[in-house]
């Protein structure tokens, strides 16, 4: 049986955990100290099946999917990257509480062998990019083999 695989998992939300637990004021100055990949926005995927078709849906509410989005396949993975752009990162008075994650992300989902690029189309309604992947979870056809003597 053919499906899709979720290759990329979000992280560990770090930032968060030490807000709770410590307080904004110790996470503000520890959070600086972190890589960018701890902080990195990582948007909501899921996968679901839809008759023969795949829909791989992902949040993306404030991005400029015509700019910022790339989708694509890749050695047998279906690849969506792009970039959740901080138009209000000047806009600061010293005081600022952040739950929104901007960056850059990437995320990668495996594509059934028999699955090319020309059955995959993609849409964008109200911040969720849906991509239908067709024929996803058909079987690929058994091809015969002439035995020559």
């Amino acid at each position: 049986m053919s499906n899709l695989t979720l290759w990329s998992r979000p992280a560990w939300d770090v930032d968060r955990f030490v807000t709770d637990f410590f307080g904004p004021t110790f996470s503000e100055g520890w959070l600086k100290t972190l890589p960018a990949a701890t902080k990195a926005f990582h948007p909501a995927a899921e996968t679901v099946r839809d008759g023969d078709d795949a829909l791989v849906r992902l949040e993306l509410p404030g991005v400029d999917v015509d700019n910022d989005v790339t989708v694509e396949v890749d050695h047998g993975h279906l690849v969506v990257r792009g970039e959740r752009r901080d138009e209000h990162a000047e806009d600061t008075d010293g005081r600022r509480l952040r739950e929104v994650r901007y960056g850059s992300f990437r995320r990668s989902f495996r594509l059934p062998e028999h699955v090319t690029g020309d059955a995959i189309s993609a849409s964008y309604d109200a911040g969720v990019l849906t991509i239908r992947v067709a024929g996803a979870y058909t079987e690929a056809e058994a091809e015969r083999i002439a035995i020559t003597k």
